[in-house]
């Protein structure tokens, strides 16, 4: 009986802690759980119906609600907190998201499932095997749930898991009108854009030979002419030679590509990944910035808005700057706020803004420094 009570309890706490990193992980940013669920709906609407895009435009309520679960339901372990009625849901989830996982895996749909957010990217296959492990983890705690007593009383348990909720809650949506409150990307405030376009170190090889029969390894060259007959190869190092941004690319059909122009001195840019979904009282900050900004920092906008929608909004808004255009998925991982601000000091970000925190040209000018 101990060594089913101890294997229990490690069960337990293996499970809530991974369910309490994961929702927190990405309760710092459920924008970037918003544009995952909406790449699955995209997926699914493709390969089962047009039925999934109905839950495009709920995709962020739908991801903060699963998030905060997520949270709810690791605390809930830790209190063994109403364990038939936990565990069930708890075996619910880990069957939905394995399925996920393994579609995307299996038919290599989705490249990342935003498990752990930003902060730790899987690939599918590993997201699937850590669901796997899970599985057995969860289905053992749904077996053996009547030997979990709860540890404090039920009013209490109610108590807790109501605050839990709430400050989850408030979190998330703080998040949701601001920035994240840790930037795992690699735009985050300080980083080079131009550097992390780099790879961190150049391949390392590892090479297979043979001579008189025996195999041989080394990660130098071993001449022919020396008796060695090369095999294959592999790369070592691969984790660290594939760069942090790979696409990365600005352009506009006057100037051509302005990518380069873009790490040259101060730049104010402003990020508008869909002009059709920007409200008028979000952008209008922006407008008056550009106007007292003036010619002092040089200021663009990059969208990847259709450029005739873009015209009409531009001139809607005052925008009187140059644009040009980008990748929406690279302009939503550089910053979660559209509309947003971006200032970049030869190339390095000096600093990020939501909408709703739109800088005077005073922060701008700190931020500098």
């Amino acid at each position: 009986m101990r060594i089913k009570s101890i294997v229990g309890a490690t069960f337990r706490l293996i499970t809530a802690v991974l369910f309490i990193f994961s929702g927190l992980v990405k309760l710092n940013d459920p924008i970037g759980t918003e544009i995952k669920l909406e790449e699955y709906f995209e997926v699914f609407a493709a390969d089962f119906g047009d039925f999934f895009l109905i839950f495009i435009p709920g995709a962020l309520e739908i991801g903060l609600f699963l998030i905060i679960l997520e949270v709810v339901l690791g605390i809930a372990l830790l209190m063994n907190y109403r364990m038939g009625i936990t565990t069930r849901v708890l075996l619910g989830l880990i069957i939905y998201f394995t399925f996920l996982t393994f579609y995307s895996a299996y038919f290599n749909k989705v490249t990342d499932c935003g498990c752990f957010g930003d902060a730790i990217p899987l690939t599918p296959w590993q997201s699937f095997y850590k669901d796997i492990f899970l599985m057995v983890l969860i289905f053992y705690l749904f077996i053996y749930r009547k030997q979990f007593q709860p540890v404090i009383g039920l009013k209490m348990g109610n108590i807790l898991i109501g605050i839990s909720t709430f400050v989850s809650l408030i979190i998330g949506i703080y998040a949701i009108e601001h920035l994240p409150y840790i930037d795992f990307r690699a735009y985050k405030i300080g980083d080079n854009i131009k550097e992390n376009m780099q790879p961190e170190e150049q391949p390392i090889f590892e090479y297979t030979f043979t001579r008189d029969g025996e195999e041989v390894k080394s990660i130098k060259y071993l001449l022919e002419s020396d008796g060695y007959e090369l095999v294959g190869y592999e790369i070592i190092n691969e984790d660290k030679t594939t760069p942090k941004i790979t696409d990365y690319n600005v352009w506009n059909p006057d100037v051509g590509d302005f990518t380069e122009q873009t790490f040259q001195g101060v730049k104010l840019m402003v990020i508008v990944v869909d002009a059709e979904k920007v409200e008028p009282q979000n952008i209008s900050d922006i407008s008056n910035l550009l106007g007292e900004v003036g010619g002092s920092i040089e200021s663009v906008v990059l969208t990847s808005t259709d450029p005739s929608v873009f015209e009409l909004f531009r001139h809607e808004y005052q925008l009187a700057v140059p644009y040009f255009f980008s990748d929406a998925t690279v302009l939503k991982a550089m910053i979660r706020s559209n509309p947003g601000t971006i200032l970049i000091n030869n190339g390095t970000i000096a600093g990020k803004w939501h909408y709703n925190d739109t800088p005077n040209v005073g922060q701008l000018l700190e931020a500098l420094n």
